[in-house]
Protein backbone atom coordinates (compact mmCIF):
# COMPACT_ATOMS: atom_id res chain seq x y z
CA UNK A 1 0.00 0.00 0.00
CA UNK A 2 0.74 3.49 -0.79
CA UNK A 3 1.21 6.53 1.56
CA UNK A 4 2.46 10.05 0.46
CA UNK A 5 5.12 11.81 -0.97
CA UNK A 6 7.21 15.08 -0.01
CA UNK A 7 5.40 18.28 -1.79
CA UNK A 8 9.13 19.09 -2.75
CA UNK A 9 9.78 19.42 -6.24
CA UNK A 10 11.78 15.87 -8.16
CA UNK A 11 15.17 15.86 -9.05
CA UNK A 12 14.91 13.80 -12.22
CA UNK A 13 17.60 11.42 -13.89
CA UNK A 14 18.79 10.28 -10.40
CA UNK A 15 19.09 6.65 -9.69
CA UNK A 16 18.55 4.96 -6.69
CA UNK A 17 20.53 4.83 -3.92
CA UNK A 18 20.94 2.76 -0.52
CA UNK A 19 20.88 6.28 1.85
CA UNK A 20 18.34 8.08 -0.19
CA UNK A 21 17.48 11.72 0.50
CA UNK A 22 15.15 12.37 3.87
CA UNK A 23 12.11 14.06 3.10
CA UNK A 24 11.58 16.75 6.16
CA UNK A 25 7.90 17.24 5.63
CA UNK A 26 7.27 13.41 6.12
CA UNK A 27 9.47 12.86 8.87
CA UNK A 28 8.77 15.90 11.03
CA UNK A 29 4.90 15.09 10.21
CA UNK A 30 5.07 11.26 11.32
CA UNK A 31 7.65 12.00 13.96
CA UNK A 32 5.53 14.16 15.47
CA UNK A 33 2.14 12.83 15.14
CA UNK A 34 3.80 9.23 16.50
CA UNK A 35 5.15 11.32 19.74
CA UNK A 36 1.87 12.97 20.40
CA UNK A 37 -0.79 10.01 19.99
CA UNK A 38 2.09 8.10 22.88
CA UNK A 39 2.60 11.10 24.49
CA UNK A 40 0.09 13.56 25.00
CA UNK A 41 -3.22 11.54 24.32
CA UNK A 42 -2.16 9.36 27.37
CA UNK A 43 -1.39 12.43 29.97
CA UNK A 44 -4.75 13.71 28.37
CA UNK A 45 -6.49 10.65 29.38
CA UNK A 46 -5.33 10.55 32.52
CA UNK A 47 -5.04 14.00 33.80
CA UNK A 48 -8.73 15.04 32.63
CA UNK A 49 -10.50 11.13 31.19
CA UNK A 50 -12.06 10.91 27.80
CA UNK A 51 -15.92 10.91 26.89
CA UNK A 52 -17.38 7.85 25.12
CA UNK A 53 -18.28 10.15 22.22
CA UNK A 54 -14.56 10.91 21.59
CA UNK A 55 -14.03 7.14 20.71
CA UNK A 56 -16.80 6.44 19.00
CA UNK A 57 -16.32 9.38 16.68
CA UNK A 58 -12.97 8.26 16.04
CA UNK A 59 -13.47 4.88 15.54
CA UNK A 60 -16.18 6.00 12.95
CA UNK A 61 -13.91 7.96 11.40
CA UNK A 62 -10.95 5.72 10.94
CA UNK A 63 -12.87 3.04 9.92
CA UNK A 64 -14.72 4.99 6.97
CA UNK A 65 -11.41 6.42 6.08
CA UNK A 66 -9.22 3.00 6.15
CA UNK A 67 -12.25 1.21 4.31
CA UNK A 68 -11.99 3.87 1.56
CA UNK A 69 -8.52 3.17 1.47
CA UNK A 70 -9.09 -0.73 0.69
CA UNK A 71 -12.60 -0.50 -1.52
CA UNK A 72 -11.40 2.68 -3.21
CA UNK A 73 -7.95 3.39 -3.50
CA UNK A 74 -7.20 -0.70 -3.24
CA UNK A 75 -9.29 -2.95 -4.75
CA UNK A 76 -11.20 -0.15 -6.87
CA UNK A 77 -8.46 2.31 -8.31
CA UNK A 78 -5.33 0.29 -8.28
CA UNK A 79 -6.59 -2.99 -9.46
CA UNK A 80 -9.68 -2.21 -11.01
CA UNK A 81 -11.40 -5.77 -9.44
CA UNK A 82 -14.69 -3.85 -9.93
CA UNK A 83 -16.58 -0.94 -10.95
CA UNK A 84 -18.40 1.10 -9.35
CA UNK A 85 -21.19 4.32 -9.78
CA UNK A 86 -20.08 7.92 -9.22
CA UNK A 87 -21.59 8.21 -6.52
CA UNK A 88 -19.61 5.66 -4.36
CA UNK A 89 -16.32 6.79 -6.22
CA UNK A 90 -16.92 9.76 -4.85
CA UNK A 91 -18.06 9.13 -1.29
CA UNK A 92 -14.12 6.45 -1.36
CA UNK A 93 -12.32 9.78 -2.87
CA UNK A 94 -13.93 11.82 0.25
CA UNK A 95 -12.91 9.15 2.63
CA UNK A 96 -9.14 9.19 1.16
CA UNK A 97 -8.84 12.64 1.95
CA UNK A 98 -9.39 11.94 5.80
CA UNK A 99 -6.72 9.02 5.76
CA UNK A 100 -4.16 11.47 5.12
CA UNK A 101 -2.54 8.68 2.51
CA UNK A 102 -2.03 11.26 -0.48
CA UNK A 103 -4.38 11.22 -3.75
CA UNK A 104 -5.87 8.34 -4.85
CA UNK A 105 -3.97 8.82 -8.52
CA UNK A 106 -0.35 8.98 -6.67
CA UNK A 107 -1.20 5.94 -3.64
CA UNK A 108 -2.52 3.70 -7.28
CA UNK A 109 0.83 4.27 -9.28
CA UNK A 110 3.13 3.75 -6.30
CA UNK A 111 0.58 0.37 -5.65
CA UNK A 112 1.13 -0.89 -9.36
CA UNK A 113 4.43 -0.59 -9.00
CA UNK A 114 4.47 -2.84 -6.29
CA UNK A 115 2.94 -5.44 -7.33
CA UNK A 116 5.07 -5.30 -10.76
CA UNK A 117 8.01 -5.29 -9.03
CA UNK A 118 7.43 -7.09 -5.62
CA UNK A 119 10.58 -7.79 -3.43
CA UNK A 120 12.51 -6.09 -5.71
CA UNK A 121 15.45 -3.75 -4.09
CA UNK A 122 15.78 -0.76 -6.31
CA UNK A 123 12.10 -0.68 -8.27
CA UNK A 124 10.05 -1.82 -5.52
CA UNK A 125 8.89 1.23 -3.59
CA UNK A 126 8.28 -0.52 -0.11
CA UNK A 127 10.17 -3.89 -0.62
CA UNK A 128 9.58 -6.10 2.06
CA UNK A 129 13.41 -7.06 0.98
CA UNK A 130 15.24 -4.00 2.21
CA UNK A 131 13.74 -5.00 6.01
CA UNK A 132 11.29 -4.45 8.10
CA UNK A 133 11.81 -0.35 8.91
CA UNK A 134 12.04 0.62 5.07
CA UNK A 135 8.66 -1.39 4.27
CA UNK A 136 7.20 -0.02 7.00
CA UNK A 137 7.81 3.78 6.98
CA UNK A 138 11.42 4.16 6.18
CA UNK A 139 10.33 4.49 2.37
CA UNK A 140 8.31 7.47 3.16
CA UNK A 141 10.68 9.21 5.32
CA UNK A 142 13.64 9.35 2.76
CA UNK A 143 13.22 8.79 -1.24
CA UNK A 144 15.49 6.39 -2.52
CA UNK A 145 14.70 7.15 -6.65
CA UNK A 146 14.22 10.60 -7.55
CA UNK A 147 13.51 9.11 -11.67
CA UNK A 148 10.86 7.07 -10.51
CA UNK A 149 8.58 9.72 -10.02
CA UNK A 150 9.13 11.32 -13.70
CA UNK A 151 6.79 9.58 -15.40
CA UNK A 152 4.56 8.48 -12.13
CA UNK A 153 1.21 8.93 -13.56
CA UNK A 154 1.70 7.89 -17.04
CA UNK A 155 1.32 4.43 -15.40
CA UNK A 156 -2.06 4.79 -14.52
CA UNK A 157 -3.56 6.60 -17.60
CA UNK A 158 -7.25 4.69 -17.05
CA UNK A 159 -7.27 6.65 -13.83
CA UNK A 160 -6.38 9.51 -15.64
CA UNK A 161 -9.66 9.60 -17.10
CA UNK A 162 -11.85 9.38 -14.55
CA UNK A 163 -13.12 13.33 -13.24
CA UNK A 164 -13.32 12.31 -9.54
CA UNK A 165 -9.86 10.77 -9.14
CA UNK A 166 -8.57 13.63 -10.92
CA UNK A 167 -10.28 16.30 -9.38
CA UNK A 168 -9.54 14.70 -6.32
CA UNK A 169 -5.47 14.82 -6.97
CA UNK A 170 -5.75 18.24 -8.14
CA UNK A 171 -6.96 19.39 -4.56
CA UNK A 172 -5.90 16.68 -2.49
CA UNK A 173 -3.66 18.86 -0.05
CA UNK A 174 -6.80 21.21 0.47
CA UNK A 175 -9.54 18.89 1.01
CA UNK A 176 -7.29 16.73 3.07
CA UNK A 177 -5.93 19.62 5.90
CA UNK A 178 -9.14 20.88 5.86
CA UNK A 179 -11.10 17.17 6.53
CA UNK A 180 -8.29 16.51 8.99
CA UNK A 181 -8.57 19.80 10.64
CA UNK A 182 -12.04 20.73 10.54
CA UNK A 183 -14.33 17.46 11.24
CA UNK A 184 -13.00 17.23 14.45
CA UNK A 185 -12.68 20.78 15.25
CA UNK A 186 -16.15 20.65 14.56
CA UNK A 187 -16.90 17.65 16.61
CA UNK A 188 -15.25 19.20 19.76
CA UNK A 189 -17.03 22.66 19.55
CA UNK A 190 -20.44 20.70 18.96
CA UNK A 191 -19.55 18.34 22.07
CA UNK A 192 -17.81 21.43 24.32
CA UNK A 193 -14.41 18.95 24.20
CA UNK A 194 -12.30 20.59 21.34
CA UNK A 195 -8.88 19.66 22.39
CA UNK A 196 -9.99 15.87 23.46
CA UNK A 197 -11.51 15.61 20.24
CA UNK A 198 -8.55 17.32 18.16
CA UNK A 199 -6.11 14.89 19.72
CA UNK A 200 -8.16 11.36 19.99
CA UNK A 201 -10.34 11.41 16.42
CA UNK A 202 -7.40 13.51 15.12
CA UNK A 203 -4.22 12.87 15.85
CA UNK A 204 -4.57 9.37 17.64
CA UNK A 205 -6.83 8.07 14.80
CA UNK A 206 -4.64 9.36 12.30
CA UNK A 207 -1.48 7.59 13.85
CA UNK A 208 -3.75 4.23 14.28
CA UNK A 209 -4.80 4.59 10.95
CA UNK A 210 -1.48 5.06 9.40
CA UNK A 211 0.53 2.30 10.92
CA UNK A 212 -1.95 -0.68 10.11
CA UNK A 213 -1.85 0.93 6.76
CA UNK A 214 1.83 0.11 6.89
CA UNK A 215 1.43 -3.18 8.14
CA UNK A 216 0.50 -4.67 5.02
CA UNK A 217 3.83 -3.47 3.55
CA UNK A 218 5.52 -5.02 6.72
CA UNK A 219 4.19 -7.89 8.78
CA UNK A 220 2.15 -8.92 5.98
CA UNK A 221 5.19 -9.66 4.21
CA UNK A 222 7.09 -11.37 7.23
CA UNK A 223 4.29 -12.54 9.42
CA UNK A 224 1.89 -15.76 8.19
CA UNK A 225 1.43 -18.43 6.26
CA UNK A 226 1.92 -18.31 2.13
CA UNK A 227 -0.65 -21.19 1.04
CA UNK A 228 -0.85 -19.37 -2.82
CA UNK A 229 2.37 -19.08 -3.70
CA UNK A 230 5.84 -18.47 -2.23
CA UNK A 231 7.75 -16.93 -5.58
CA UNK A 232 7.14 -13.66 -3.03
CA UNK A 233 7.47 -12.47 0.41
CA UNK A 234 3.35 -11.50 1.11
CA UNK A 235 1.69 -13.91 3.52
CA UNK A 236 -2.07 -14.49 4.54
CA UNK A 237 -2.47 -13.50 8.09
CA UNK A 238 -5.87 -13.40 9.91
CA UNK A 239 -4.95 -10.83 13.02
CA UNK A 240 -4.03 -8.02 9.95
CA UNK A 241 -7.09 -8.96 7.82
CA UNK A 242 -9.22 -7.80 11.34
CA UNK A 243 -6.80 -4.67 12.23
CA UNK A 244 -7.40 -3.21 8.18
CA UNK A 245 -10.87 -4.62 7.09
CA UNK A 246 -9.85 -7.64 5.45
CA UNK A 247 -6.74 -6.47 4.22
CA UNK A 248 -4.40 -9.13 5.74
CA UNK A 249 -5.12 -12.16 3.17
CA UNK A 250 -1.90 -10.72 1.38
CA UNK A 251 -0.28 -14.05 -0.17
CA UNK A 252 -3.86 -14.68 -1.80
CA UNK A 253 -4.17 -10.86 -3.19
CA UNK A 254 -0.21 -11.15 -4.22
CA UNK A 255 -0.99 -13.92 -6.30
CA UNK A 256 -4.51 -12.93 -7.72
CA UNK A 257 -4.34 -9.29 -7.51
CA UNK A 258 -7.24 -8.73 -9.39
CA UNK A 259 -10.00 -10.40 -7.44
CA UNK A 260 -12.13 -7.82 -5.81
CA UNK A 261 -11.96 -10.26 -2.57
CA UNK A 262 -9.06 -10.94 -0.61
CA UNK A 263 -10.42 -12.98 1.87
CA UNK A 264 -12.42 -15.76 -0.67
CA UNK A 265 -14.56 -17.81 1.46
CA UNK A 266 -17.34 -16.16 2.76
CA UNK A 267 -16.48 -16.26 6.39
CA UNK A 268 -13.23 -14.78 5.98
CA UNK A 269 -12.91 -11.91 7.56
CA UNK A 270 -13.07 -9.21 4.68
CA UNK A 271 -15.99 -6.05 5.23
CA UNK A 272 -14.46 -4.45 1.85
CA UNK A 273 -15.29 -7.81 0.07
CA UNK A 274 -18.75 -8.09 1.56
CA UNK A 275 -19.92 -3.71 1.30
CA UNK A 276 -18.79 -4.40 -2.90
CA UNK A 277 -20.81 -7.52 -3.07
CA UNK A 278 -23.68 -6.00 -1.17
CA UNK A 279 -23.44 -2.77 -3.15
CA UNK A 280 -23.66 -4.66 -6.42
CA UNK A 281 -27.07 -6.47 -5.45
CA UNK A 282 -28.57 -2.45 -6.19
CA UNK A 283 -26.42 -2.13 -9.18
CA UNK A 284 -23.93 0.47 -7.33
CA UNK A 285 -21.07 -1.87 -7.94
CA UNK A 286 -20.69 -4.46 -10.56
CA UNK A 287 -18.40 -6.50 -13.36
CA UNK A 288 -16.64 -7.82 -9.83
CA UNK A 289 -13.35 -9.85 -11.04
CA UNK A 290 -13.42 -13.05 -9.28
CA UNK A 291 -11.08 -15.59 -9.77
CA UNK A 292 -12.18 -19.09 -11.13
CA UNK A 293 -11.64 -21.78 -7.97
CA UNK A 294 -10.23 -24.36 -10.32
CA UNK A 295 -7.90 -22.18 -10.64
CA UNK A 296 -7.48 -21.53 -6.71
CA UNK A 297 -7.08 -24.84 -5.93
CA UNK A 298 -4.01 -25.33 -8.59
CA UNK A 299 -2.32 -22.59 -7.14
CA UNK A 300 -2.56 -23.82 -3.60
CA UNK A 301 -1.85 -27.76 -4.67
CA UNK A 302 1.20 -26.39 -6.89
CA UNK A 303 2.75 -24.52 -4.30
CA UNK A 304 2.01 -27.56 -1.72
CA UNK A 305 4.50 -29.73 -4.34
CA UNK A 306 7.19 -27.13 -4.53
CA UNK A 307 7.30 -26.75 -0.65
CA UNK A 308 7.31 -30.73 -0.50
CA UNK A 309 9.63 -30.62 -3.06
CA UNK A 310 12.05 -27.88 -1.34
CA UNK A 311 11.90 -29.89 2.05
CA UNK A 312 12.84 -33.05 1.22
CA UNK A 313 15.42 -32.06 -1.74
CA UNK A 314 18.05 -33.74 1.12
CA UNK A 315 16.54 -36.67 1.83
CA UNK A 316 18.13 -39.72 -0.10
CA UNK A 317 15.23 -41.11 -0.97
CA UNK A 318 14.53 -37.46 -2.41
CA UNK A 319 14.03 -38.69 -5.90
CA UNK A 320 11.28 -41.35 -4.72
CA UNK A 321 9.28 -39.38 -2.77
CA UNK A 322 8.87 -37.26 -5.37
CA UNK A 323 8.23 -39.61 -8.29
CA UNK A 324 5.03 -40.01 -5.48
CA UNK A 325 4.03 -36.56 -4.78
CA UNK A 326 4.40 -35.45 -8.75
CA UNK A 327 2.08 -38.95 -9.27
CA UNK A 328 -0.17 -38.14 -6.85
CA UNK A 329 -0.43 -34.16 -8.17
CA UNK A 330 -1.03 -35.24 -11.41
CA UNK A 331 -3.89 -37.20 -10.46
CA UNK A 332 -5.19 -34.65 -8.70
CA UNK A 333 -5.20 -32.09 -11.67
CA UNK A 334 -6.91 -34.65 -13.46
CA UNK A 335 -9.61 -35.00 -11.44
CA UNK A 336 -10.19 -31.23 -11.04
CA UNK A 337 -9.97 -30.69 -14.59
CA UNK A 338 -12.92 -33.23 -14.86
CA UNK A 339 -14.98 -31.81 -11.95
CA UNK A 340 -14.95 -28.73 -13.32
CA UNK A 341 -15.96 -29.41 -16.45
CA UNK A 342 -18.76 -31.49 -15.34
CA UNK A 343 -20.09 -28.35 -13.51
CA UNK A 344 -19.42 -25.69 -16.07
CA UNK A 345 -21.32 -28.41 -18.51
CA UNK A 346 -24.11 -28.50 -15.78
CA UNK A 347 -24.37 -24.57 -14.73
CA UNK A 348 -25.01 -24.32 -18.77
CA UNK A 349 -27.05 -26.70 -19.01
CA UNK A 350 -29.32 -25.39 -16.40
CA UNK A 351 -28.48 -21.77 -17.83
CA UNK A 352 -30.44 -23.15 -21.06
CA UNK A 353 -33.25 -24.96 -19.56
CA UNK A 354 -31.84 -28.36 -20.60
CA UNK A 355 -32.66 -29.78 -17.31
CA UNK A 356 -36.15 -29.17 -17.52
CA UNK A 357 -36.53 -30.26 -21.35
CA UNK A 358 -34.38 -33.70 -21.25
CA UNK A 359 -35.48 -35.77 -18.29
CA UNK A 360 -32.00 -38.21 -19.65
CA UNK A 361 -29.63 -35.31 -20.10
CA UNK A 362 -30.47 -33.87 -16.88
CA UNK A 363 -29.71 -37.22 -15.10
CA UNK A 364 -26.64 -37.87 -16.53
CA UNK A 365 -25.21 -34.22 -16.03
CA UNK A 366 -25.89 -34.96 -12.21
CA UNK A 367 -24.71 -38.32 -11.87
CA UNK A 368 -21.02 -37.09 -14.05
CA UNK A 369 -21.22 -34.08 -11.50
CA UNK A 370 -21.94 -36.44 -8.69
CA UNK A 371 -19.22 -38.93 -9.60
CA UNK A 372 -16.36 -36.40 -10.29
CA UNK A 373 -16.93 -34.77 -7.27
CA UNK A 374 -16.90 -37.07 -5.10
CA UNK A 375 -13.61 -38.63 -7.48
CA UNK A 376 -11.88 -34.82 -6.61
CA UNK A 377 -12.77 -35.32 -2.55
CA UNK A 378 -11.12 -38.39 -2.38
CA UNK A 379 -7.98 -37.38 -4.38
CA UNK A 380 -7.83 -34.21 -2.70
CA UNK A 381 -7.69 -36.52 0.74
CA UNK A 382 -4.80 -38.44 -0.45
CA UNK A 383 -2.75 -35.58 -2.08
CA UNK A 384 -3.00 -33.88 1.01
CA UNK A 385 -2.22 -36.88 3.22
CA UNK A 386 1.28 -37.09 1.23
CA UNK A 387 1.87 -33.79 0.38
CA UNK A 388 1.76 -32.70 4.09
CA UNK A 389 4.28 -35.63 5.20
CA UNK A 390 6.29 -33.67 3.40
CA UNK A 391 5.46 -30.22 3.08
Amino acid sequence: MSVSKSVSEQQPNQQPTQEGRPIWTNIIFFGLSFLIAVTVVPWYGFEYGFHWSTWLWATGLWLFSSTSISMGYHRLWSHRAYEAKGLLRGFLAFGGCLALQNSALHWASDHRIHHKHVDHDEKDPYSASLGFWHSHIGWILKRRNEARYDEQYDRCPDLKRDPIVMFQHKYYWILSVALNVLIPAILGLAYGMFWEMMLVAGVFRLVWSHHLTFFINSLAHIWGSRPYTEENSARDNFVLAVLTGGEGYHNYHHKFQYDYRNGISWWHFDPSKWWIKAFSWVGITKNLKVVPKDKIERAKAQTLLLKAKEKTAHLPNAEEIMQKLHDEYDKLVLNMTEFYEAKKAWVEAKKADIAHEIAEEKKHLIENYEQFKLKLEEQKLSWMKLAKQYA
